[in-house]
């Protein structure tokens, strides 16, 4: 099994904000609010959680194939 990654670099798709954030491993993240401009950020249609639509890599439990969001499948 391929090794987990923890960061992942998350952009705004407002301002273009980029921010490296480390994921829980545990757990999907539904909402991030970003820090430059406030916006909240939620996942696009078909992803499970933000790091998955916004992010440089997927969240965790989507690479250890344990995510239960639409794309699970």
């Amino acid at each position: 099994m391929p090794d987990i990654r923890l960061e992942s670099v998350l952009k705004c798709p407002v301002c273009g904000f980029s921010v490296r954030v480390t994921m829980p491993t545990d757990a999907c993240v539904y909402f991030y609010e970003c820090n430059q401009c406030g916006a909240l950020l939620r996942p696009k249609p078909g992803d499970c959680c933000v790091f998955c639509s916004y992010g440089s890599e997927k969240c965790p439990p989507r690479q250890q194939r344990r995510c239960y969001g639409p794309q699970s499948r």
